[in-house]
């Protein structure tokens, strides 16, 4: 075994090595379902490029791609045009368009209200940043039906889903 070892971390840096032996570890103490459930390209929420935690996506007209403009309102994920509550092109004040949180969020999960978009983050994707934001809620239970996340919202509210803005910003 110690032979294996030395032969694996010669040929690998010591983060991976370690990194290695622990995934060898944890499939021997639990199994493969439970190196099946770290694997973080199954977390729930991975769509958002680079995020490998499991709060899923607010609801939007094109779920779970939950793209939104600087105001909250919903946008098409890839084209970034305006969208009615309905996934149709915005051309008209006649056309229901709702914020994603205070509106689709708080429709679907009344026990959220009241609702606000608030915690950010940045992720560098596709050579553009993605800021990842959190729709927060007094609700102790997030949209997977586990317990919600403390301290990137304010004012004692909590992470109840997650949507993103996409920026021009080259990173």
């Amino acid at each position: 075994m110690e032979r294996l070892g030395r032969g694996l971390a010669q040929k690998t840096s010591r983060r991976s090595f370690l990194g290695r032996i622990g995934g060898t570890l944890v499939a021997m103490a639990g199994g493969s379902f439970v190196v099946a459930a770290l694997d973080p390209e199954r977390a729930e929420a991975y769509h958002i490029c680079g995020h490998i935690f499991t709060t899923g996506s607010c609801p939007h007209p094109f779920f779970p791609n939950t793209r939104i403009d600087r105001y909250g309102f919903p946008v098409h994920p890839t084209h970034g045009y305006p969208v009615d509550d309905e996934g149709r092109i915005y051309t008209s004040r006649s056309q229901t368009r709702r914020k994603i949180c205070e509106g689709h969020v708080a429709e679907r999960y009344p026990y959220t209200k009241p609702v606000v978009l608030e915690g950010t983050w940045d992720r560098c994707c596709g050579g553009r940043i993605r800021r990842v934001v959190d729709c927060c809620s007094r609700s102790r239970t997030r949209i997977n039906g586990d317990a919600s996340l403390v301290g990137y919202c304010h004012g004692g509210r909590r992470v109840f889903c997650i949507t993103y803005i996409e920026t021009e910003i080259r990173c």
